[in-house]
């Protein structure tokens, strides 16, 4: 087989093993991050998702709709390890409409037994929604309760995980699961699609346009986009090698940041005094979330490297570079 980087028997020999990544969702944010990243060091990866990747034409990507897709339609390659990122991802639209919950599990169950018929390991993107709202100054991978979820998206994590757990019990499936805590950074300003709060309140501030914050002081652990996508192939290497298995792992910074510190740093990056209006905190919404990141620490090496102030200059610096905000 040849890539863009040249055959497999050639890679081999600059890289050593290489492995052939099949991930899910491709076209988001975590997906095309990391599967650009797994092909700068010469892996092999295919995509799936149901929309065309709007970032990068790099990523071979085969539209499919995991939710009404049959299961010979899969792809059918031995891959050594596959991604499941596809979900329907934001909180308060899944209140809304609580049916795309349900398609998250359908999609999950449909993965899952992909890799149980191919016997491949699988890491499996959660969220740290799982834990509902706790309030925990720190919180470790021991304090998810599962009998309470916050919201619907929560519950659809939730069952991810279950249906995880089960797989591995029952079948002796090679797992990881990662529990990402509001990943930004490069490839996150799809606006028009879904809209997370770090692009959507850079847009609006360096526009000129008001601002509605639901929850002043609402504390969350944000994680630049880098640090999540280091953890995730340290994870895979992991995984694949045996050395790891069968862990839920947080992927975070472990240090928290207020909504108001979002909005006031982003002001200093843009240069513009926002326009902003605080409101209370949304049903469904976590209030407060600080990972523990030990675990990531002490398995797969994660040393997360980009403190919030910082990754916050280096999004705006990557929109100004897109014209996704003006210079």
């Amino acid at each position: 087989m040849v890539s863009r980087y040249g055959t497999l028997e050639s890679l081999k020999s600059r890289y050593g093993a290489i492995m052939k990544v099949l991930i899910t969702g491709s076209s988001g944010q975590i997906g095309t991050n990391v599967a650009l990243a797994l092909m700068a060091r010469g892996d092999v990866v295919v995509g799936i998702d149901k929309r065309s990747n709007t970032w990068t034409d790099e990523v071979d990507t085969t539209l499919l709709d995991l939710v009404t897709i049959a299961d010979k339609n899969l792809p059918l390659d031995n891959f050594d390890v596959v991604l499941h990122f596809a979900a329907h991802a934001k909180v308060y639209e899944l209140v809304e409409n609580p049916s795309r919950a349900m398609e998250n599990i359908t999609m999950c169950f449909k993965v899952l037994d992909y890799c149980r018929k191919h016997d491949t390991p699988i890491i499996f993107a959660s969220s740290r929604e799982v834990y509902g709202d706790i309030r925990q100054h720190v919180t470790d991978e021991a304090s998810a309760d599962f009998v309470v979820a916050e919201s619907p998206y929560s519950a659809s994590k939730i069952a991810g995980e279950a249906m995880i757990y089960s797989y591995a019990q029952c079948y002796d499936l090679p797992f990881l699961v990662f529990r990402f805590s509001n990943v930004y950074g490069r490839f996150d300003n799809d606006l028009d699609r879904m809209e997370r709060v770090i692009p959507l309140f850079m847009d609006r501030i360096a526009k000129g346009e008001a601002i509605t914050v639901y929850g002043r002081e609402k504390v969350l652990d944000f994680t630049y986009v880098d640090d999540a996508v280091a953890g995730v192939i340290a994870g895979i290497d992991k995984l694949t090698a045996r050395d790891v298995a069968g862990q839920t792992i947080n992927l975070a910074t472990g240090v928290g940041s207020t909504l108001h510190d979002l909005v006031n740093i982003l002001s200093l990056a843009l240069d513009k005094e926002p326009n902003v209006t605080y409101e209370p905190t949304r049903a469904g919404e976590v209030t407060r979330y600080v990972a523990d990141i030990g675990r990531a620490r002490a398995l797969i090496g994660y040393d997360p490297q980009t403190p919030f102030t910082s990754g916050l200059i280096k999004a705006v610096k990557w929109a100004r570079s897109t014209g996704a905000i003006p210079s």
